[in-house]
Formats: C-alpha cells, structure tokens, sequence
C-alpha cells in the first residue's frame, strides 16, 4: 500500500498504534504461542482470538474480560487457565525502545504525539508495569472510548476532541485496515514495515533529520 503522506509541515498531531508498532505485538504473537502449546491450528485460534475480542465487546469495555475468555473457550475448546494465557500475551507486549526514542524527538520538535490503540484495560495494566503512556501526550484507547479502529469514526472523534481537522493529523499503524479507514477520513497515513523504514520515511518528511534518525536507531544498542 502506498502511504498516505504529505508535507511535514501539515501535520500537528501524530497517532500511533501500540502493539506491532510501539511494542512487539504481544497479542498476536502470545494466542500463536498458545495455540502451538495446545495442538491447536495457530492462525484459526488467532482469527478465533480476535473474532471474540471484537464480539464480545471487550475491545470496547462492554463486556468483561471473563466473558472474552468464556467465549474464545466455546469457539475454540482451548483448556489453557485464562491466568496463563493472559500472561503469555501480556509479557509479549515488548516495548520497543527505539520507537519511544521517536516519540521523545518528535514531542521535542513541538509535535503533539499520542497512542491510539485497539486495546482493553490491558493497556492500563501493561502501563502500570512499564510506563510508557508517559512519553505521549495523550493516550486513546477503544476499551475507554467505546469505539474500535474498526469504526472510520473514531478517527474523526479523535480529530475533534483535539480541536484540529483530520488532515493535520499522520496515523501509523501496522494494520493496513485501519491505515486505510484512518486514509479515508483523511488522515495522513503510513503503513509500518518496521523502525528503520518508518525513521527514514519520517526524515524524508522532514520530520526528523538524519542524525536523529541514527539516534533513533541506536536506541537499541544502548537499551
């Protein structure tokens, strides 16, 4: 997909999303783990894994986590206790440091920098663990909003509560869905293949420069 971008001086505020792109992507990755350790197909019980996420409500704080689990267990039959599982994919949500590098550069530029994530209270405990909703300026999460990426209007709800127009803000996800839902409300939009890739395309933008985008790459070494 090609990104959705223009100049660097259009932008005022910039979105990312949190797991694939902020961190690794604990949930994926974590129902894949599981998956193998029960004999289970792994991408029919991740697809199962999301289906029921969405379904139940959870992703939208309408329902409770114990109704999520309840209902991945009846379309899956998966024995694993629930403790474990969550466990598993909470501890795959890896912070990667070298994007909390970018966010720092980029709010020292004067950028309104925040998170705007498909996630439930999982966040809240994730954060209470490690965090990282420090390094943004705001955090918006569907669990807390009601809203899922699914919804197109999300993006434009996030737009006004900021008071600035869907087309001075840049959203990067690894999902191309929602890259395609956030292009169509006009957001700029990049897709993410990766740190590297996303600090150059920055500095093409002329969001960063060169030499912060080799700090940002050297976060890693030094973490």
């Amino acid at each position: 997909m090609k990104n959705n971008i223009q100049t660097a001086n259009k932008f005022e505020a910039i979105f990312f999303d949190f797991g694939g792109v902020i961190a690794e992507e604990g949930f994926r990755d974590g129902l894949i783990g599981i998956a193998i350790n029960e004999g289970l197909k792994p991408e029919m019980f991740f697809e199962s894994a999301v289906k029921a996420i969405y379904e139940s409500g959870y992703i939208i704080g309408r329902a409770s986590e114990r109704n999520y689990w309840k209902m991945l267990r009846e379309m899956t039959g998966v024995l694993m206790p629930e403790a474990e599982m969550k466990s598993r994919i909470l501890n795959g949500f890896i912070l990667r440091s070298e994007m909390i590098k970018m966010v720092t550069v980029m709010r020292g530029k004067g950028l309104f920098v925040s998170l705007l994530s498909d996630q439930t209270n999982w966040l809240d405990e994730l954060d209470a663990k490690s965090h990282f909703c420090r390094f943004f300026d705001a955090v918006f999460n569907s669990y807390h909003m009601g809203k899922s990426k699914r919804d197109p209007s999300v993006f434009s709800d996030v737009a006004s509560m900021l008071g600035i127009s869907s087309e001075k803000c840049l959203f990067i996800d690894d999902n191309h869905g929602n890259v395609v839902r956030a292009s169509e409300t006009g957001y700029g939009t990049i897709l993410f293949r990766g740190v590297k890739p996303l600090a150059e395309t920055f500095c093409e933008m002329n969001l960063v420069s060169p030499s912060d985008v080799n700090e940002i790459l050297e976060a890693s070494e030094s973490s």
